[in-house]
């Protein structure tokens, strides 16, 4: 398990790629542990990254 944060587009897709490799994992195992590490890690560079904007109240 080689883990380091998403600093960049290309390491996100290569999260995205091994989490596709890892899905299903049991949770309790080293690969559920990984699996869990890297979607964290997606998620806070998603949020960072790719956030989209709320809608304004107007368009409700």
């Amino acid at each position: 398990m080689d883990i380091k944060p998403i600093q960049s587009d290309e390491d996100l897709a290569n999260a995205l790629s091994r989490i596709e490799q890892l899905w299903g994992a049991a949770l309790t195992s080293p690969e559920g542990n990984e699996l869990e590490a890297l979607a964290t890690l997606v998620k806070i560079y998603e949020d960072e990254h790719m956030s989209i904007p709320a809608p304004c109240a107007g368009m409700l």
